[in-house]
């Protein structure tokens, strides 16, 4: 009989892992979190209900590793994006679309509901982790302001008023579609947001510092 190496054993823990995440995400989508049990989450994932025990030791541990999974990998995929762009108007742009796309097709339960049923010390988890995308959106305010680009304000307050924006413009479960009208929703919110920044765009939809 062959020996199943750390590395396989390792590859195959992770794909595990990644399976009940999967199914945790899909049932969160289909299903919505109350009533959620190990046991759902396992029968979806095609494992036994020990092996998700194995992982995670109840719902609300779960909920938060996919949240922290899921947050995690937005970022990456956000950072490449924006990283390809100087122009910080631009930037808020990038990451205002990101984010309506991601709130719209997202399976986590808004901040208030997972407040609800997560204890202190793993919702405080969650917000630090969340708390990086605030971070993010406040340094491209900072640095278009810092260019001349976007007029002198409180930042923080700025960026937590985009935030709320971009919370209620969402159109959560729905998939946010890819058809025209979904395009063009989103292409006003996107300029709404830029336009109450403060931005200024030439005849041809470019940014413009606010001294030209």
């Amino acid at each position: 009989m062959p020996r199943i190496s750390a590395a396989s054993n390792a590859a195959q823990r992770a794909e595990t892992q990644r399976r009940i995440l999967t199914a945790f995400g899909e049932l969160l989508f289909t299903h919505g979190l109350p009533g959620l049990t190990m046991t759902d989450v396992a029968r979806h994932a095609r494992i036994g209900r020990t092996a998700v025990y194995n992982y995670y030791a109840d719902i609300e541990e779960l909920l938060i590793a996919y949240a922290l999974d899921e947050t995690e990998r937005f970022l990456v995929d956000l950072r490449e994006s924006l990283d390809s762009l100087e122009n910080p108007v631009e930037r808020l742009a990038v990451y205002v679309r990101a984010q309506v796309e991601d709130l719209s097709r997202r399976h986590l339960p808004p901040g208030p509901a997972m407040a609800a049923v997560l204890s202190p010390s793993s919702f405080a988890k969650l917000a630090d982790h969340v708390g990086e995308l605030s971070v993010l959106l406040q340094g491209i305010l900072r640095d278009g302001m810092a260019q001349g680009y976007l007029p002198e304000s409180d930042i923080a307050q700025l960026a937590q008023l985009i935030h709320g924006t971009l919370s209620s413009s969402a159109a959560r479960g729905d998939g946010a579609g890819q058809d025209a009208e979904a395009e063009a929703r989103l292409a006003r919110t996107v300029r709404f947001i830029q336009l109450g920044a403060g931005a200024r765009f030439d005849d041809a939809g470019r940014p413009v510092r606010r001294g030209s």
